[in-house]
């Protein structure tokens, strides 16, 4: 963190308020003296090791864990809370009078739980530091004062980014992670197993989605859903960039119960069948607009695998439309040849999208996106 943010570049003489937004941790040295209070992290040890990285600079953390999961990777120095959502703000507000706490940091903005604690924070005038997967992957973490995406204050003006000093991201360093679903496998199955395990120690009733043993069958199904794909998909990617290069349009699905989807975009009025919504509308425009020589691939969400599948719908609608042999619906493609080969990307707002931008792949956005602007995404319409 120290590394990825800068507070010394001449303010740009546009969007001077937005300029603010680049200036969001001087150094890990500014949690020095702070009383920090984690709430839910990403499932797995980052938050644990995070804090004792704080600590080590002088911080005060604080850490409420509200299942058995949260005690597995944040054993030491935690709060139990058992409660329900309806008693969490007066619980919450005990805690931060108690240990009189300056700075919350969040893993995502929207769960119930958070976002109790941004207004809870926003009246006491205590900071919100937000964590996300990332906005460019693989690679990063994302970190923001206030909220994210659909909520964050990041600038979409072009010009402020086109004013910026040429040199800002210099002495950036990034480490390579390599490939993480085999920990986020791991991490995951361990969360769950000791939700359930420990719920007699440690009931929870506040988690956003499933959550313990009650997964397993999804999981399950996603493995085999898995398996099938490497049997039936087993020559697509050959076939798309020798057959349809640059005369395909690549569709990023998302997870059906992603905020960026039921908060940030048209189709979250549809509640857990904005997807379904989303694909019916590309599907259409792309059946009447479309040349008849260009193909459509939608690939599903490697996390809702086991969840939904959009096979039955893709089907009726192709024969609805008269697209049979020009859909294509995947489970596997790599994102970097298949983004390099497409005519264009239509996204609800994925970071997909900013992956497709770097490589060259027009990027039509349907939602709320941060880097939805004029210069870096089509600003026409679909058709």
């Amino acid at each position: 963190m120290n590394e990825y943010y800068k507070n010394k570049l001449p303010a740009p003489e546009v969007n001077k308020n937005a300029y603010n937004y680049i200036k969001l941790i001087p150094k890990l040295g500014y949690f020095s003296k702070k009383n920090i209070l984690m709430l839910q992290g990403p499932v797995g040890p980052f938050f644990f090791r995070l804090a004792k990285d704080l600590s080590r600079h002088g911080a005060n953390v604080f850490k409420i864990n509200f299942n058995g999961g949260d005690n597995l990777f944040f054993p030491k120095g935690s709060i139990k809370y058992n409660g329900k959502l309806k008693d969490w703000k007066d619980f919450l507000d005990d805690i931060v009078k108690k240990h009189k706490i300056d700075i919350i940091f969040l893993y995502h903005d929207a769960r119930p739980i958070h976002e109790t604690a941004i207004n809870l924070a926003n009246k006491k005038n205590i900071e919100i530091f937000t964590f996300e997967e990332g906005y460019l992957r693989p690679d990063y973490i994302t970190i923001e004062r206030g909220r994210c995406n659909g909520h964050a204050d990041i600038p979409k003006d072009p010009d402020f980014y086109l004013s910026l000093s040429k040199d800002i991201d210099q002495d950036i360093q990034a480490t390579p992670v390599g490939y993480t679903f085999r920990h986020l496998m791991l991490w995951g199955g361990l969360y769950h197993a000791a939700i359930s395990l420990l719920y007699p120690f440690h009931p929870s009733r506040t988690y956003h989605r499933g959550q313990g043993f009650a997964e397993l069958p999804y999981q399950i199904l996603s493995w085999l859903r898995w398996l099938k794909a490497h049997v039936t998909e087993k020559d697509l990617l050959e076939h798309l960039l020798n057959k349809h290069a640059h005369r395909f349009f690549f569709v990023p699905l998302q997870v059906a119960i992603d905020s960026q989807v039921c908060r940030h975009s048209p189709f979250g009025k549809h509640g857990d069948k904005g997807v379904a919504h989303f694909i019916e509308t590309v599907m259409r425009s792309f059946a009447k607009h479309a040349p008849k020589d260009h193909v459509l691939v939608f690939k599903h969400h490697p996390m809702d695998r086991g969840y939904v599948h959009y096979g039955s719908l893709i089907e009726k609608i192709s024969q609805e439309t008269d697209l049979k042999g020009r859909v294509f619906y995947t489970h596997l493609l790599p994102l970097p040849p298949v983004l390099e080969a497409a005519t264009g990307t239509v996204t609800i707002n994925s970071t997909v999208g900013l992956s497709a931008i770097f490589h060259g792949s027009p990027v039509k956005v349907l939602g709320d996106a941060i880097y939805d602007m004029p210069g870096l995404t089509a600003q026409s319409d679909l058709d």
